[in-house]
């Protein structure tokens, strides 16, 4: 009823907050001094912890959300597909791909790592950055994708 619904709105609301605020919590200890910010790979403890952490929280963050998304098929292995393609991109509904591709690196606006929270759990995805002020971004962009596609494991997946 609309009595359940007014009721139960700013329970949902504490607990996507709870849940970003412990995503943050994860990206960070995962991400902390961690040498070469973005520029090496994760490895062991934080890439797992990335992956399956933030994975589990995303999926549970959407699912309060009132999402159930089930998955037909099989997932490619990073070494099957190293880019990974989601089109056409343009909305939040991108995080639920990542979480259930196992929160794989992404393509993200340079400004988005400044984002509090959001930047902190975006870092830990090790992201190609694009600046829309470097008139070489492009270049440099596709050079570091095809980089970590030829990695050959060492990076995770691109999406």
């Amino acid at each position: 009823t609309v009595l359940q619904g007014i009721i139960l709105l700013p329970l949902r609301a504490t607990f996507i907050t709870f849940i970003l605020l412990l995503a943050w919590l994860f990206a960070s200890v995962a991400t902390f001094r961690h040498p070469g910010k973005g520029s090496v790979p994760l490895t062991g403890w934080r890439r797992r912890m990335i992956k399956t952490t933030l994975s589990c929280l995303t999926r549970t963050l959407f699912f309060i959300m009132g999402f159930q998304v089930k998955v037909k098929g099989k997932v490619a292995s990073l070494l099957e597909a190293p880019i990974f393609v989601a089109a056409p991109h343009s909305s939040f509904f991108d995080a639920i791909i990542s979480a259930l591709t196992g929160m794989p690196s992404v393509v993200s606006r340079a400004e988005n790592l400044s984002t509090p929270v959001f930047g902190t759990i975006l870092s830990s995805l090790q992201p190609v950055s694009v600046s829309r002020q470097d008139p070489d971004s492009r270049k440099n962009t596709v050079t570091e994708i095809t980089k970590r596609a030829l990695s050959r494991g060492q990076w995770p997946q691109v999406i």
